[in-house]
């Protein structure tokens, strides 16, 4: 058995991975030792287990697992089953390269866009020959929120709806008219871009914001929960098996 952490922007996913299955989860808001000591008590059979982190890790991390268990703190210098061509490797997000990993797995042979709606919406491309080219970067909608009230002296900071109507008839509404409706926009846009760039793309959707782009999902368009989890997974396979 594998133990799997996503420490996210907002959130710190655990998992407990039997081969490619999840059987138990865990979600907090930041790394939470007494939490993982619990899960390796729970599951006696997980030696090894990966951190995949894009924050900075507290100091004495490995102080938190048994000498039993193998740990794997995901970075650049980690092998990958997945070939790339992004010039600044060492830069990208550790959530990208695992969510790339999954989509290449799950879909191979596949020209495939990825696009991860949590605190910020990133779009990786991955083409047929399962090679990694990059993407593109855009605030999430909670920033964008935030974004509307600290940078003005008077707009509320509210909270989203999945919804909105098209004509907001109130600040509140129009912020949310704006924001939601406007990210809904640059998804389909991008797809639009992507879809007339390279024949028979394969478009997966996961992340936190996942639920608020349910009504463009089409016959091309997947959605599939925690694939950084299911991708560092697939990681943490791969390694101890080279």
């Amino acid at each position: 058995m594998n133990l799997i952490i996503d420490v996210g922007n907002t959130l710190v996913k655990m998992a407990v991975f039997k081969r490619d299955e999840i059987i138990h989860r865990h979600t907090s808001a930041d790394i939470d030792s007494a939490a993982i000591s619990l899960i390796l008590k729970q599951f006696s059979e997980i030696n090894a287990c990966i951190i995949g982190s894009v924050r900075d890790l507290p100091e004495g991390l490995h102080e938190m697992f048994p000498a039993s268990i193998t740990l794997t703190v995901m970075g650049s210098e980690t092998k990958l089953p997945l070939r790339h061509q992004y010039k600044t490797f060492k830069t990208l997000g550790v959530d990208r390269m695992a969510g790339a990993v999954a989509a290449s797995g799950l879909y191979p042979g596949k020209n495939i866009l990825l696009i991860m709606a949590g605190t910020c919406i990133t779009y990786d491309f991955i083409d047929a020959n399962g090679i990694y080219h990059g993407g593109g970067i855009s605030p999430g909608i909670a920033l964008r929120l935030a974004a509307l009230h600290n940078f003005t002296d008077k707009l509320p900071l509210i909270n989203a709806v999945k919804d909105p109507t098209l004509i907001g008839n109130t600040t509140e509404s129009s912020i949310q008219s704006g924001v939601i409706n406007g990210v809904k926009a640059e998804v389909r846009g991008i797809i639009s871009e992507y879809e007339s760039n390279y024949e028979n793309l394969t478009i997966i959707l996961s992340g936190g914001n996942l639920d608020y782009f349910d009504k463009i999902l089409k016959n091309n368009i997947f959605a599939v929960p925690n694939i950084v989890l299911t991708g560092l997974n697939i990681i943490l396979t791969f390694n101890d098996k080279n």
